[in-house]
């Protein structure tokens, strides 16, 4: 029989308290860094005014290697939201009939008149938010996961300009680089199903045979950022993103939306997120070490045969790391 712990009540109670500390070290360092601490100093902004043609929009976003932009209204003089990739789905998806059948819509409407569309209820994801460049990483955080986006325009108070859009990405490699200094909690040492992080049940997914108007469909019915494509036996052998559908626009392919999840993963030519997995006895430190070298926007979890089991994503890390310690679950709300 094992020998009992000689640790004293008063020393594991004092032990406790010490990791329960531990745990904030992420959320202070959040909350005691501004916007502005995590921008650049360099970096691209596309602004689009509100009267640019759509397919015009989606090509200049293309051109720039750009996922997003802020838009600008020239009668209001004012900032009115983003146009993204999400937009570009949304109409593909509600206006595409097949092969054969040119999408006038996408030739035809201005970003004014598709934002103002009876079907922008319908099809947009969210309501675009700005923050300004003074508010702390912690409420930024809390925006971006609260109301499910991937983007938030950060504006400098006194001009009101667009300095940058910030993203999960942004911050969690901002917190990568600067918090190194920082004392690890303790529950980055934790295997990651261990503790939780990510989605388990019901994972969106896409086989290689289906079409890609099928995949648009998840996207836009489910609200994922990215859909693993798998085989017959459910092995991932590819990772297709939003990101990717702008590869489209690109290469003027929108009009063939029946071609399979393969043919569309074979003709992508720029800018391709691969698969990067992740094991569930993986630890926390580990899966962040490896997202942020690898600069993805999440891991597939995968089992030692391929087969998808979750998906780790910027958002679940976020959440975990310096959400959940304030005791807010931006996720579920």
């Amino acid at each position: 029989m094992e020998p009992r712990s000689q640790v004293s009540f008063p020393e594991k109670k004092q032990e406790i308290q010490s990791q329960e500390a531990d745990a904030t070290v992420y959320m202070k360092f959040m909350k005691s860094h501004r916007c502005y601490d995590a921008i650049p100093t360099s970096c691209k902004l596309v602004i689009f005014d509100t009267t640019l043609q759509v397919k015009k929009a989606f090509y200049a976003l293309v051109a720039n290697g750009l996922r997003a932009a802020p838009l600008w209204d020239s009668k209001l003089q004012r900032f009115v939201g983003m146009l993204t990739i999400t937009d570009f789905i949304n109409i593909l998806h509600c206006y595409y009939k097949s092969p054969m059948v040119q999408m006038y819509e996408l030739e035809s409407h201005k970003i004014e008149t598709w934002r103002g569309d009876s079907l922008r209820s319908k099809y947009l994801a969210h309501i675009p938010l700005l923050i300004s460049s003074p508010s702390s990483l912690f409420e930024a955080i809390y925006s971006l996961l609260r109301y499910k986006i991937h983007r938030l325009p950060v504006i400098d108070p006194e001009s009101g300009n667009v300095l940058h859009i910030l993203t999960h990405k942004r911050i969690l490699k901002f917190l990568h680089i600067f918090g190194k200094k920082l004392p690890k909690p303790a529950f980055t040492k934790r295997p990651i199903q261990e503790l939780g992080i990510g989605t388990f049940r019901n994972i969106a997914t896409v086989q290689q045979t289906a079409s890609l108007y099928d995949a648009l469909s998840i996207f836009v019915e489910r609200r994922v950022s990215a859909l693993p494509v798998v085989d017959e036996q459910g092995k991932v052998v590819a990772l297709y993103s939003r990101f990717d559908v702008i590869n489209l626009a690109a290469q003027k392919t929108y009009n063939n939306l029946d071609m399979t999840m393969q043919e569309a993963v074979e003709k992508r030519i720029c800018c391709v997120e691969g698969v990067i997995k992740c094991y569930p006895y993986e630890t926390l430190e580990i899966i962040l070490d490896r997202i942020v070298k690898a600069e993805v926007h999440r891991l597939v979890l995968v089992d030692r045969a391929d087969v998808v089991k979750g998906i780790i994503s910027l958002s679940d890390l976020l959440q975990a790391m310096v959400l959940t310690p304030a005791g807010i679950d931006a996720l579920l709300s």
